[in-house]
């Protein structure tokens, strides 16, 4: 389970606002990448906060609150299926997280960044964690904030959008999204630069 020792180690160097960053929809064949970013406090405790794949939509929707509730700020950031497509989807991945910092209220003093790639241009100094949602408590909050913001955005999309059910897959590649894709090929949130096709 993700603790705050990570956040810890920053805390005793004299940094006093750590903030943990992580995306969700890099595999999605439609709809943005979503970042968030986290700063907790040192006392912050949320019970059954995980990497947000881990856990179930319901268990995501209820720890929402409870992180707005403890974090000291929250930021989010997106890039879109154009921006994508032009980027690739590591470089829209990093960006979106960098939106994300830089939408937080507060300026981060150090910034641990899930995964192996630091942030091209970062707005303080970094630290890649590797599987940093299972081990940072900060990241496992920006994974959970940023899945179920992505989420909500697509089953609103589902909306005007119905025939390629995302309101159920979210837009990732499954079986049901290519044959939507077969039958009435990409929409305007399909990202051009994916395989579109099984």
């Amino acid at each position: 389970m993700p603790d705050l020792s990570l956040e810890r180690t920053h805390w005793q160097a004299g940094f006093r606002y750590v903030a943990g960053t992580d995306e969700a929809g890099r595999g999605c064949l439609a709809g943005p990448v979503v970042a968030a970013a986290v700063i907790l406090p040192p006392d912050a405790t949320i019970p059954r906060l995980d990497d947000s794949k881990k856990l179930s939509a319901t268990q995501r929707e209820t720890l929402v609150p409870v992180i707005y509730e403890e974090a000291l700020a929250v930021g989010v950031g997106r890039c879109l299926p154009e921006e994508i497509d032009a980027l690739n989807i590591l470089h829209a991945a990093l960006e979106a997280m960098h939106r994300a910092v830089l939408d937080l209220a507060l300026l981060p003093d150090v910034l641990l960044v899930d995964g192996n790639q630091p942030l091209p241009v970062p707005p303080c100094p970094q630290e890649t964690v590797v599987k940093g949602d299972s081990r940072s408590l900060s990241i496992a909050a920006a994974s959970v904030v940023a899945k179920v913001t992505r989420d909500r955005y697509m089953i609103a999309l589902h909306e005007a959008f119905p025939v390629y059910g995302w309101d159920g897959h979210k837009g990732y590649p499954t079986a049901a999204h290519y044959a939507a894709l077969a039958e009435h090929g990409p929409s305007p949130h399909h990202r051009r630069s994916f395989r579109l096709t099984c």
